[in-house]
């Protein structure tokens, strides 16, 4: 049991981390992509500079966010899967993509601003909603082998024993 949680928690952190290092990474090239549309040539040296810093600079904010969305999204997803199994893929997908683009719906409506100045613009929030699909799909595929709990009694529809 305890290898089971562990496997989970991995598969979590690593499919966090690939959002959050696309998210953030995406969001500062939509930025840069702006200032570039003003006039200064924005050099690729810049760019992986600046996408760095915003890796370890939105670490403290975007990524504990990211977290909670993807804690709330995921477990939705799991009980999907277990009413449409051949589904799994798509409900991981979706929830991914879901859980990005509330978090970022739901900042807006509750502070009146963008916590990602990327989504801004729909372009932006579709992409970081597309960070949120790749990790959602990177955490089915890496516990896919994992088969949902049996519900208690699912096996004996048809075992009772006979009166002879």
């Amino acid at each position: 049991m305890l290898r089971k949680i562990a496997a989970l928690l991995v598969a979590f952190v690593v499919a966090l981390s690939v959002t959050y290092l696309i998210g953030s990474v995406v969001a500062t090239q939509f930025v840069l992509r702006e200032v570039a549309a003003l006039g200064p040539a924005v050099p690729w040296s810049v760019r992986l500079e600046t996408s760095a810093q915003d890796l370890a600079g939105l670490a403290g904010s975007y990524l504990p966010l990211l977290a909670l969305a993807f804690l709330l999204a995921l477990p939705v997803a799991a009980g999907l899967s277990r009413l449409r199994p051949a589904a799994r893929p798509a409900w991981y997908l979706a929830a991914g993509f879901v859980a990005v683009l509330a978090l970022h719906l739901i900042m807006k409506a509750v502070l009146g601003v963008s916590g990602i100045a990327a989504t801004r613009s729909f372009a932006g929030l579709l992409a970081q909603g597309a960070a949120g699909a790749v990790g959602g799909a990177l955490f089915h595929a890496l516990t896919a082998g994992r088969r949902p709990p049996v519900p208690h009694g699912a096996g004996e529809h048809c075992s009772r024993p006979s009166g002879k």
